[in-house]
């Protein structure tokens, strides 16, 4: 968990300068600029929370599947990295107990979550939310969300659709075209009257996936660029301006088929896989699910050779790897697959055994 928190948190100017503050002080000067009279409080609050914060006062029910370990990275039966912002409202609505405000909670938070182009276990968003002792207009959740997104998104079309969120209702997907594709940046609607800190309070609620948006606004293709250390791409991260691509570099492909537990999902695998390479994860462009196949699917050779179990499914994993910088050699390619294999293989009862890979 040290290394976790020790993660830096690149909406935080106190950890240097980087381009997704100035995404986000875009959102907070145009809301802030829309309700000038409204005063503007920005809350940061710690990366463990409680489970309490971070689900039950925000309306998730006992047995909502967010709550499941496979997404969520407890610390304790009572406390939890903090999985999503939105976790630092009621403390915000603690701390300041305005009639009226807008609630801004930006940082770090943390996932279990797939590999690839557009995911990292840890991403960055902003809760932003319009508190008011009176009633709001029934445009104030389409204006916030309308000047939110031009702000960080100026001259890109964007779109909403209906979504269901524990802590709104009338909630909405919002999505931004990428030039190629309809792409999610964030979620709203209007405050959930069992989140908010007294009866006849009215609120909106809108979450926003800050990684996304400057990947959008400078258009980058991979996430993983976003915290390089090369000084080509470094020195562009600090500004708004188009990025300008360093000299691509190519990939490794590496198959491998390995026993693991029926339902396994993307996510878990992208998490342990993150856990087993340690720094070299950033290595990892993608990782995906090609099938899963069940024991009475399989020659009985296959099972045998595989140890397969009642329970278990014959996963073929696919594994990009592909430096940003620097040509990965076959050689060092074929130690992370293996590190891979034995990791995910010697997390079973039992497990291990020679790699079985293409």
């Amino acid at each position: 968990m040290l290394a976790d928190l020790a993660i830096r948190d690149l909406t935080d100017p106190a950890e240097g300068r980087h381009a997704i503050q100035l995404v986000l002080d875009a959102v907070l000067h145009a809301a802030a600029a829309r309700h000038p009279a409204v005063p503007l409080v920005l809350h940061r609050g710690a990366r463990v929370v409680e489970v309490a914060d971070n689900y039950d006062r925000l309306g998730y029910s006992p047995d909502a599947a967010a709550r499941d370990a496979r997404y969520t990275r407890y610390v304790s039966a009572t406390h939890m990295l903090r999985s999503q912002t939105s976790a630092l409202v009621p403390g915000a609505l603690r701390a300041h107990p305005e009639a009226d405000a807008l609630l801004a909670c930006p940082g770090i938070v943390y996932r279990r979550d797939t590999i690839d182009r557009l995911h990292t276990g840890t991403p960055h968003q902003l809760d932003l939310w319009r508190i008011s002792a009176t009633p709001l207009g029934d445009d104030a959740l389409a204006e916030l969300v309308a000047v939110a997104v031009t702000a960080a998104l100026p001259g890109t079309p964007w779109r909403t659709r209906p979504a269901s969120h524990p802590y709104t209702t009338g909630g909405l997907e919002i999505q931004a075209w990428s030039g190629t594709s309809w792409v999610e940046i964030g979620e709203c609607g209007w405050a959930a009257a069992h989140v908010l800190p007294r009866p006849g309070t009215a609120g909106l609620a809108l979450g926003l996936g800050l990684d996304r948006l400057l990947m959008l606004r400078k258009g980058i293709a991979d996430i993983r660029l976003l915290r390089s250390a090369d000084p080509r791409v470094a020195a562009q991260m600090t500004t708004l301006e188009p990025y300008r691509p360093v000299p691509s570099q190519p990939a490794a492909r590496r198959d491998l088929s390995v026993a693991m537990p029926a339902g396994v999902t993307a996510e878990e695998v992208g998490d342990r896989i993150r856990e087993l390479l340690g720094p070299d994860a950033a290595l990892v462009e993608e990782i995906s699910i090609l099938a899963a196949t069940p024991p009475a699917a399989l020659p009985p050779a296959s099972r045998a050779r595989l140890g397969i179990r009642d329970g278990e499914v014959n996963v073929l994993l696919r594994v990009i790897l592909r430096d940003p910088h620097a040509t990965i050699p076959g050689h060092l390619a074929n130690e992370l697959r293996d590190r891979i294999w034995q990791g995910l293989s010697s997390a079973r009862p039992g497990g291990g055994g020679p790699a079985r890979h293409r």
